[in-house]
């Protein structure tokens, strides 16, 4: 009989997102007649950009025409967009990106998962906390963890608490670490960082050899011009960071699947004679080997993002769902309960009132309010006694949600 890979039993025994749906399934089949309003996951309700369909179904044309029909496309992306994207999200700010520094794929979580593919097994992974899951589950799949322990942090790694008594800002590590997960604007707590602060991060990371792992998906929701789009926006990124983009949340592609990650050629690592080996032909040997990139049709609609009818589209997306953020932040502020993020990000950070657990909070709010989010305690340790909602939703479910919490919740 195979083994498995027994790295898969450390993980805890369900994933967040999953314990969610189990919890709102159980609630449903008991309460039938439950309207329920689903502010957890942060998936987009806003359909596709008129831009973005008419490019695809041109696209969709050219696949149904023998001379203009494309099979097996470039794994690292088409030039029509790695250029588009290099000029527009780059070229535009000032930053030197190159097209074939840029990697095309079907999503920044499963980049972000990937990525740890091309380091050593024992390098120390140091991860903000809370954080998003999956940096964490595919680092522990890859055994570069012990077991979690009892407060849920996982043996191995070293984790940088983010609350509001730090204003949700980690410290640098004081111990040895490899690879840095940096998220921002970040998920789950809305917050943001600024040139400075970003440029310690750099600068602890060019002096100690570690390599920066930047996601910033969700960067279009950046409202103050003088903070930074991008880590390469800092002096000295391009030798001590890799940068995860997503069209998902910015052009409403999470059923659509398009990102890109961005490698720079000046970015290295260390064999194990410590020979400096380049990562990102680490990456493009990952890449060319097990992915066939994203279709045509998909990069075409995503290249449309950047024209000036997609911009203006897109834009009034982020505008929508910003100020969905905007409804949630004053309508909970005013119903006695605190609340962070939700002005950079479409992330709204909630502390649970009264002493509430996470997961209690959770099963109030769907209870007695009938509105779902995501308990603070499945980003980390350090997310307990906070709760995360996202602007994802419909106006008019936002409105509702709002209304619901402050007249429905006993607080």
């Amino acid at each position: 009989m195979a083994r498995i890979n027994t790295n898969y039993q450390k993980l805890k025994s369900s994933y967040l997102f999953s314990e969610i749906a189990r919890r709102v399934r159980e609630f449903t089949a008991a309460h039938p007649d439950a309207p329920v309003i689903r502010l957890g996951i942060g998936d987009v309700t806003l359909p596709l950009a008129p831009a973005i369909i008419e490019a695809m179904h041109a696209a969709v044309d050219e696949m149904g025409d023998a001379s203009t029909f494309r099979g097996y496309g470039p794994e690292t992306g088409y030039s029509f967009l790695t250029e588009t994207v290099a000029a527009h999200d780059y070229g535009a700010r000032g930053v030197r990106i190159e097209p074939d520094e840029i990697f095309v794929s079907d999503g920044a979580k499963c980049d972000t998962g990937n990525i740890q593919e091309i380091f050593s097994g024992e390098s120390v992974v140091c991860l903000m906390d809370p954080v998003y899951p999956a940096y964490v589950d595919g680092n522990v799949m890859a055994g570069r963890s012990g077991p979690a322990g009892d407060d849920g942090r996982y043996a191995g790694f070293v984790y940088l608490p983010c609350t509001a008594e730090n204003d949700f800002t980690p410290a640098l590590p004081t111990a040895r670490v490899d690879l840095i997960y940096l998220c921002y604007p970040n998920n789950p707590t809305g917050a943001v960082i600024t040139r400075t602060a970003l440029q310690r991060w750099v600068d602890y990371a060019r002096a100690h050899e570690a390599i920066i792992l930047f996601d910033a998906a969700y960067e279009a929701y950046i409202q103050d011009p003088d903070l930074p789009h991008s880590i390469f926006e800092i002096e000295g990124a391009r030798e001590c960071a890799v940068e995860f983009r997503s069209f998902s949340k910015t052009a409403g592609f999470t059923g659509t699947r398009c990102a890109f990650t961005v490698v720079p050629k000046d970015l290295m690592g260390r064999d194990a004679e410590d020979q400096p080996v380049s990562l990102h032909s680490l990456w493009f040997r990952r890449q060319s080997t097990k992915f066939n990139g994203v279709s045509y049709p998909i990069q075409k609609a995503a290249a449309a993002a950047y024209t000036d009818a997609g911009r203006q589209q897109i834009g009034d997306a982020v505008r929508y769902y910003m100020n969905n953020a905007r409804i949630i932040r004053e309508g909970l502020t005013a119903a006695g309960l605190t609340v962070y993020g939700g002005l950079h990000a479409p992330y709204l950070w909630v502390r649970t009132p009264g002493g509430l657990s996470s997961w209690e909070f959770f099963d109030k709010l769907l209870h007695e309010a009938n509105v779902v989010g995501t308990p603070g305690s499945g980003f980390g340790p350090s997310g307990e006694g906070y709760f995360r909602l996202t602007a994802f939703g419909s106006r008019e479910q936002t409105e509702a949600a709002v209304e619901r919490i402050r007249t429905r919740l006993a607080l």
